[in-house]
């Protein structure tokens, strides 16, 4: 019987194919397509404003409130958190990556995989806390600055309008601080990855030919990287846009598009606008995937 089933199986590819992807794609249509695509249909409904009641009725009206004032800078706030983050996580990433690909031992490279990877192991809210604890007036980083004699320094910047505030750890600063800390490791791997791939040889013809270690660097290492620090840019871009925790629990009264989504869902009981700031970065990240993977940065995975 398992002979005759094998040969069965065998004679037909195409539904050996089926069999096997069969269950995750009607797991993947039912629990994450089914869920976006009621997210699409419901930001195509609209709120009442006199009866508070949803109108469900297909129209346009939900996405216009996105382009309010208080809205559009809602979104702009968070994108360009997002940029912010993920550009300080590929300067922190890059050096360190470039040591584990190029110079660390078999010894120190498991090392470092440990430590980068440790902290993944704790509670993401554990983390978090932490460094509102270490990021408060009364925290350690503000007793280092105070023995520093650098306090003028910390005032001024928390005076800015748009970064500050009372303390690090209610401001725009710390906020940025924070993702930068725990979407961190996204970066180091694929960046460490994309590097252990370039040959030496180019390394070594280029500083034949006579090219110096910075041109070396813009030439041939940074090109031939690059998709790495895309691959990497994909999950620390995309966790900021859609964490709610960091800026409800380090920021102060300005919202992210979490927060927008948790108040609108929860509080004020206005899911199509909260669905229409849902898709926001969907459409963002889909645009951001199809640039990714022209770069070639899926091949950095």
């Amino acid at each position: 019987m398992i002979k005759r089933i094998s040969t069965f199986l065998y004679l037909r590819p195409k539904l050996v194919l089926l069999l096997l992807l069969g269950l995750p794609m009607l797991w993947m249509l039912v629990l994450y397509l089914s869920p976006l695509g009621t997210l699409l249909i419901n930001s195509l409904y609209h709120l009442d404003g006199f009866t508070g009641k949803i109108v469900r009725q297909v129209s346009l009206e939900t996405y216009a409130q996105l382009l309010e004032p208080a809205n559009r800078e809602i979104l702009m706030r968070t994108v360009s958190m997002a940029i912010v983050v993920t550009l300080a996580d590929a300067m922190l990433a890059f050096p360190l990556g470039f040591y584990m690909a190029r110079f660390a031992t078999t010894r120190m490279k498991t090392f470092l995989y440990l430590a980068i990877t440790l902290p993944l192991w704790s509670s993401y809210l554990v983390r978090v806390y932490s460094w509102k604890l270490i990021l408060a007036r009364e925290g350690i980083l503000t007793w280092f600055v105070t023995l520093m004699h650098l306090n003028p320094v910390l005032d001024w910047v928390l005076k800015q309008p748009t970064i500050g505030g009372p303390s690090l750890s209610l401001s725009q600063i710390g906020i940025g601080i924070v993702f930068t800390y725990v979407w961190l490791p996204y970066m180091i791997l694929p960046i460490q990855t994309a590097l252990e791939r370039v040959p030496k040889s180019l390394l070594e013809a280029s500083g034949d030919l006579g090219a110096r270690p910075g041109k070396t660097f813009w030439k041939i290492i940074l090109p031939l990287s690059f998709p790495g620090v895309i691959a990497g840019s994909i999950f620390t871009f995309s966790l900021t846009m859609g964490d709610f925790i960091v800026p409800l629990s380090l920021g102060n009264s300005s919202y992210y598009i979490g927060q927008a989504v948790l108040a609108h869902q929860g509080t004020s009981g206005n899911i199509p606008l909260a669905a229409a700031f849902t898709m926001g970065p969907i459409v963002i990240m889909i645009i951001y995937l199809f640039m990714a993977k022209r770069l070639g940065a899926f091949d950095a995975l």
